[in-house]
């Protein structure tokens, strides 16, 4: 902390309740390096204090030093251990920011150690498993989340995500189908509806959750190839090329390449369209 800050801040009262007052105040005005100067003179007088380390902790996270609001939110936890917030924040900087799932796992746990039935360390926790690949636990916690709030879209969402990677297509699409009555004609689940009917080989399916997904969001690489596939498998080959086409125009890097080396495109290697429309946008990325 700089010297400038520090000198700011020692014209008003010295005391601890001051210190602490004042941090707050400048947080809500957004000033969050001079918040943190009060905080930390707060500590000076109140080491063992739980508020004054976790909300030094929710201003180092606003500066985006993650590691550093891990260790204030650490320092509140051991103070008040079975305190709420200081475990679920570190939680969610482990799962968002720094990608370590197995502590935001094990900070989430003790959120539901005093609060069984929190909707929220219960949801991130299916998150944090998801992360991992660990399915079957990431199910486990999603269901817990959807018994507690049968309304909420992203539990069902994330549930029919889950369930399609675990290989559970038709609970997958009873999940997305339970995540679309609450919010419907949501891109995502049309487009995932689309993903999980084309692996379970209904092309037909397939194209018309690929089509919802388009209506809502028509600049959707996604959607455009996955149902360009759908479409040359199905023989409708004009419309798989003008689907490849569009594909390639938002995205010519990738598509470019998954038309000339994916197999689902080999019935079409000699078609002169085919040709040209590969041959064109290879010579723009030239």
């Amino acid at each position: 902390m700089t010297n400038t800050v520090y000198r700011q801040l020692e014209s008003r009262p010295d005391s601890y309740q001051e210190w602490y007052q004042q941090g707050n105040a400048l947080r809500e005005r957004g000033c969050y390096k001079e918040a943190l100067a009060a905080y930390e003179k707060a500590l000076e007088y109140h080491p063992h204090d739980y508020w004054a380390w976790y909300r030094k902790g929710t201003i180092l996270e606003e500066l985006g030093l993650y590691r550093e609001a891990v260790d204030s939110y650490t320092q509140a936890a051991a103070i008040q251990p079975d305190n709420y917030w200081a475990w679920y924040e570190q939680g969610c900087i482990y799962l968002e920011e720094l990608e370590q799932y197995q502590q935001a796992i094990a900070c989430f746990s003790k959120v539901l150690e005093a609060h069984p039935e929190d909707y929220w360390a219960i949801y991130r926790l299916g998150d944090a498993w998801r992360r991992l690949g660990e399915y079957e636990r990431a199910l486990l916690y999603y269901d817990r989340a959807v018994e507690l709030r049968p309304h909420d879209y992203w539990a069902w969402y994330r549930r029919g995500e889950v369930l399609q990677k675990w290989g559970d297509s038709e609970a997958a699409l009873a999940s997305y189908d339970r995540a679309l009555a609450i919010k419907p004609h949501d891109y995502w689940t049309c487009l995932q509806k689309g993903i999980t009917f084309q692996q379970s080989g209904r092309l037909t399916e397939a194209i018309d959750h690929y089509t919802q997904a388009l209506n809502v969001k028509p600049e959707s690489e996604s959607a455009w190839y996955g149902q360009a596939c759908c479409c040359v498998l199905l023989g409708f080959y004009n419309r798989a090329i003008s689907s490849l086409a569009k594909a390639i125009a938002l995205y010519p890097e990738k598509y470019l390449e998954l038309a000339s080396s994916e197999a689902v495109w080999d019935k079409l290697r000699y078609h002169p369209d085919f040709i040209s429309l590969i041959n064109r946008d290879r010579q723009k990325e030239q």
